[in-house]
């Protein structure tokens, strides 16, 4: 069963100039007032962002964009935002009208190529001024599509963009997975070990042990959660054989103890990085722990906002844990929740990405990938952890 919550849903984002009509193209494909429409310039300013089902496609978020010429007092922060939010998204809907195509859709198009982010284009705002067929022609030069002219927003034209915004994301679509993907079979006990400290949400379980018990669940496997502190009890005095068990990274130091070598080990955050994230990357990445020098800076990658605690993984436990592995004066520096990066790559000798729970395959690949093109290392926090720890083959082999 395909899980339908947020992270796992395609976002598709609607771009183009003020006043093209990307708002009131968003109501008319969800048939709500998402946007707030009007002829002023500038009406949406931060993006707005909407879940919905969208028919032949399934569930997805609608991204409405500011306008990529807005000129007014705030526009160069609202242009910025709504290119940063093209590194977010798996389909671009670019809308265009009064036969303008120039400099700035041109730009934009050539962003979408370098991110693989498909786009189709639509023509909106026919009854204002007819599509010419020179503009067919400059759009299909373009993008080696056609040009979706819409004559007015009913729903069998509605219907036509969803029609091919499912083509485009079939075409890009990458690889689907899910956590426990074939490492696991029906009836296998899978044991998860789920600390409980001050940075635990109070009265639930953080997201990654929910999506891996579902997963589970949806695998016909038995699936038993404990506490660090229970587990051992739970091997030796109550004599249970798990076939994989699943860690919080944090405890792999004094799970990796507990749990004999015959029992396949790995952490829910590695399982992450596999289902969404630069995996292969990540395993060739990691060994760079060994290489990093005084002085270097470490980028952590967090995918999600909170608050954080004196027991931060990202900010606080990884950070301390390098240092004292390599025994080196390390920098590190968070960027949480898929905000803009505004210190240039280049000044970081490494970076580290979270499991990437509250993010989608194509936001964490879009993310990391300038970094892949000039050449720095990442790695994935449980991979990071696991290797410093000495038992990165351990918990990888499960995947070889």
């Amino acid at each position: 069963m395909e899980n339908k919550t947020k992270e796992n849903r395609k976002h598709i984002g609607f771009f183009g100039r003020c006043n093209v009509g990307k708002s009131s193209l968003i109501n008319a494909l969800t048939n709500q007032e998402i946007s707030i429409v009007s002829a002023q310039s500038g009406t949406t300013t931060d993006v707005v962002k909407k879940s919905i089902e969208l028919y032949g496609v399934g569930a997805v978020v609608l991204l409405d964009t500011a306008g990529l010429d807005d000129n007014t007092v705030l526009g160069e922060q609202r242009v910025k935002s709504s290119k940063h939010a093209l590194t977010l998204v798996d389909a671009a809907v670019l809308v265009i009208s009064e036969n303008k195509v120039g400099d700035i859709e041109k730009d934009f198009l050539e962003q979408c190529k370098s991110l693989s982010v498909p786009c189709i284009v639509v023509y909106n705002k026919q009854d204002v001024e007819k599509a010419t067929e020179q503009t067919k022609k400059q759009v299909a030069e373009l993008t080696n599509s056609q040009l979706l002219v819409l004559e007015d927003h009913s729903k069998e034209q509605m219907l036509q963009i969803s029609s091919k915004l499912k083509d485009v994301l079939s075409s890009f679509e990458v690889e689907k997975r899910t956590v426990l993907q074939g490492i696991v079979k029906p009836l296998d006990i899978v044991v998860l070990v789920a600390p409980i400290d001050s940075s635990a949400p109070e009265g639930r379980l953080i997201l990654p042990q929910v999506q891996t018990i579902r997963d589970a669940l949806d695998k016909a496997c038995i699936c038993i959660v404990v506490k660090e502190t229970e587990l051992e009890c739970l091997l030796k005095e109550k004599g249970i054989k798990p076939d994989l068990i699943v860690t919080d990274s944090q405890v792999f130091g004094f799970v990796s103890k507990i749990v004999p070598n015959e029992i396949p080990l790995t952490s829910f955050s590695v399982l992450l990085s596999r289902m969404k994230g630069a995996f292969e990357q990540y395993l060739k990445g990691t060994p760079y722990l060994d290489k990093l020098k005084d002085g270097d800076k470490v980028l952590m990658l967090e995918s999600c906002t909170h608050q954080p605690t004196c027991e931060d993984i990202g900010r606080v436990k990884l950070p301390m844990m390098i240092r004292k592995y390599t025994g080196k004066d390390i920098k590190c520096e968070a960027v949480s929740g898929l905000t803009k990066i505004e210190t240039p790559l280049s000044e970081y000798a490494m970076i580290i990405q979270c499991g990437g729970c509250v993010a989608t395959a194509k936001q964490i690949h879009s993310r990391l990938q300038p970094a892949l093109d000039m050449g720095i290392a990442v790695s994935n926090y449980g991979l990071a952890i696991a290797y410093m720890n000495g038992i990165f083959n351990r918990v990888t082999a499960i995947f070889k």
